[in-house]
């Protein structure tokens, strides 16, 4: 019985190594399949495989409306049929064409992709409307200190601030009449980010809270197969090309969007005085139809820390009024806040204002500080 028992378990063993040989392999074969470099593909664990090998299905289903149908290569062929010699060298040498031709075409699509990626200051990000990050652009860890691979499978929410949770809920939210006139998104959001002050990547444990300013567009898919996404642009908060030119101006607020200080670059560029703007609102100046984007800006840079407007109108001082964008971000006190144990007590709203813009409708007057010309 005790020979009958060892022999059992000894096959037992065996057939337990050899389902593990196969699903080894089974997961080699299918890291291969990936579209990784060689260097990440041996460092990915089953678990990762499988969230990979999940995401590219769905991003297929995305994009195979736009790819359904294969091009021929005309010009390979072409070449191909101008070689004289035996079938065998031609089609050789057809193959070693069609493959460096190849490799050159993924050597200039992937050198554009990272100058228009450089040229965005953030990443790109494709997002179901689950909220599954099906795909992020590999210069991700850049700047939030995560690489493509921990994050494409996972679930937004399980790295974004909950207070947020509801806003962006609410932009994942697609309908289908969006599809006429196409379903914009310009939304910002906190994520959590593993990158220090230095720039190093720390442990996830230990993340800080970094602002994104999304925007993109929504895919709205009718179809069963297909899948509903987000496409945006994520750029990090505040945006490191915040310069200033001539035609920027700087200004402080209080947290209700009161002036407290302005720059005397105001006076050429909208014709007010520094002192005149002090003590009044921030809306005063701008145009009433604007004002219910600036008052979400406004939301932002309270609960968020900080912000991009987007283009609005700003009146001008002797009549009409110029576009213009803000970037904006709360500037903390060093004393503790009494409401919020463990915050910093906000200090004011620091703006820097670009000027994109002449003056438009010069004889159009909105407000009773353009009736009277200085």
């Amino acid at each position: 019985m005790t020979a009958d028992k060892e022999k059992r378990r000894a096959i037992s063993r065996e057939a337990a190594r050899r389902r593990r040989r196969v699903e080894s392999d089974v997961f080699k074969d299918l890291s291969h399949l990936l579209p990784l470099q060689p260097s990440i593909r041996s460092h990915l664990d089953k678990p990762t495989v499988i969230r990979l090998t999940l995401s590219y299905i769905r991003m297929h289903a995305v994009l195979k409306g736009n790819f359904g149908t294969k091009a021929e290569p005309s010009h390979t062929v072409k070449r191909g049929q101008a070689i004289e010699g035996p079938e065998e060298e031609k089609t050789d040498l057809v193959k070693r064409d069609q493959d460096g031709g190849q490799h050159e075409e993924e050597k200039e699509v992937e050198e554009e992709t990272n100058m228009y990626l450089r040229i965005l200051e953030g990443f790109l990000m494709v997002i179901s409307t689950e909220g599954d990050m099906m795909y992020l652009s590999s210069n991700v860890s850049k700047y939030m200190g995560l690489t493509q691979t921990e994050l494409m499978g996972h679930n937004i929410f399980e790295f974004t601030h909950p207070c947020d949770h509801d806003e962006i809920r609410g932009n994942l939210r697609l309908r289908a009449e969006e599809v006429w006139y196409g379903a914009k998104r310009d939304f910002v959001m906190r994520i959590k980010s593993a990158l220090t002050h230095r720039g190093r990547s720390a442990n996830l444990k230990s993340a800080t809270w970094k602002v994104l300013h999304c925007q993109g567009r929504g895919k709205v898919c009718v179809a069963q197969s297909s899948v509903s996404c987000l496409l945006l642009t994520c750029k990090p908060l505040p945006l490191s090309h915040t310069l200033l030119s001539a035609h920027t101006f700087t200004s402080q607020h209080s947290m209700d969007m009161k002036f407290t200080h302005c720059d005397q670059r105001v006076t050429e560029l909208l014709g007010y005085n520094p002192e005149e703007l002090q003590g009044r609102s921030f809306y005063d100046i701008c145009y009433p139809v604007d004002w219910r984007c600036l008052a979400k800006n406004h939301w932002n840079l309270c609960f968020k820390s900080q912000s991009v407007s987007g283009q609005y109108r700003m009146l001008v001082r002797s009549g009409g009024f110029v576009w213009v964008e803000s970037h904006s971000a709360v500037i903390p006190s060093v004393r503790p806040s009494k409401s919020r144990p463990g915050a910093q007590q906000p200090l004011c709203i620091l703006s820097v204002t670009y000027v994109l813009s002449g003056v438009e409708q010069p004889s159009l007057r909105l407000s009773l500080n353009q009736a009277v010309h200085r």
